[in-house]
């Protein structure tokens, strides 16, 4: 039975991912990358204005180890581009890995987790994508995993198929919810996770799961899901499931949510359908749900039509349109421009 390591550990759904190599020699390589991102937008509930798109910047490096090892490390920081003040940049990814084709890969450092290996088929769309993984308190580690230990490998088995195996560890740690009056504090006790993906041809099956105790009570989230090609060449498909126990929150930012937002039974799905075409157009909709089964009533519930455009390799353009479901839902558009660095 023959093992390789995954690419996807290497770089975590970074397939539009541009980055400038400023350094080649003797083993050691160095690069800087990212993107900056921004889109003129509105809604019916909001007024027009410009706002950024996830841009970031980043460095990367790589040193051949011998013996089949390889080692590389990550920095990412957020940019604050439309406004002045003092946090300029945040911390996305940081991490330092080690990694052998045979024996898998191991990261130590605040990194895309093993959970979003599955979870992320989805999240692919510039404009509006995956909002359900960020309901969830990035204390919980389901999507960028801070202070984690990971170890990814996979098993070949030739026209039958692959398996890849994914775990992630992190320690106790505390964090502050609120703010005021409504904040309080919480102990995260030890959180680890498994992730397991099967692929054949062009298709991938994944599960996943995130588990520990928050304040003594259990917060676990489960996540089925599937694909079939690849993000922006072709046909692309995707569907994700979700079981929550205490792993949603009302607020994406987990700084700003009260205790009072954090929901005991959770379900979370979402269908995403792209197509890109030969002449660099890539056409998407995508439908999202999140419902508070204990409450019997919808977190969000949304649908967007999406296009994005390659003017080349390192300049795209991008239009989405999303419908908000709820009741006294806040239609929303994008138009913008992503420049890789």
């Amino acid at each position: 039975m023959k093992k390789n390591i995954l690419a996807i550990a290497v770089a975590a759904f970074a397939s539009q991912a541009v980055a400038v190599e400023l350094y080649n020699a003797q083993g050691t390589t160095f690069s800087l990358g990212g993107h900056v991102s921004v889109a003129l937008q509105d809604s019916e509930k909001g007024d027009l204005d410009v706002g950024a798109v996830s841009p970031r910047i980043n460095f990367n490096a790589t040193n051949d180890l011998g013996n089949g090892f390889t080692a590389d490390a990550k920095g990412e920081w957020s940019l604050n581009l439309l406004e002045g003040g003092e946090e300029s940049f945040t911390t996305r990814l940081g991490y330092i890995g080690l990694t052998h084709a045979e024996f898998g890969r191991a990261v130590v450092g605040t990194q895309w987790a093993p959970y979003y290996d599955a979870a992320g088929v989805t999240d692919m769309p510039i404009a509006f994508a995956n909002d359900s993984i960020y309901l969830s308190a990035q204390a919980l580690g389901t999507w960028r995993a801070e202070k984690m230990i990971s170890y990814r490998n996979g098993f070949d088995f030739g026209n039958a198929g692959a398996l890849n195996v994914g775990f992630g560890w992190q320690g106790a740690s505390e964090h502050t919810f609120g703010s005021g009056a409504t904040e309080l504090t919480k102990k995260f006790d030890d959180r680890v996770q498994l992730a397991l993906n099967y692929s054949i041809a062009d298709f991938g099956l994944n599960y996943a799961i995130s588990t520990g105790d928050v304040a003594a009570k259990t917060a676990e989230a489960h996540v089925f899901s599937a694909a079939y090609g690849s993000y922006g060449s072709g046909l692309y498909l995707a569907a994700m499931f979700e079981i929550g126990e205490n792993a949603y929150y009302l607020d994406t930012d987990d700084k700003s949510a009260t205790p009072e937002e954090v929901f005991e039974d959770t379900h979370a799905v979402e269908l995403l359908a792209a197509y890109s075409l030969a002449n660099g157009v890539n056409l998407s909709v995508n439908y999202e749900k999140v419902s508070d089964e204990k409450g019997n009533s919808d977190l969000l519930e949304t649908s967007a039509l999406q296009a994005e455009y390659s003017f080349t390799s390192q300049f795209q353009g991008f239009a989405g349109y999303q419908f908000d479901l709820a009741d006294d839902g806040d239609n929303q558009w994008k138009l913008g421009m992503r420049y890789y660095l």
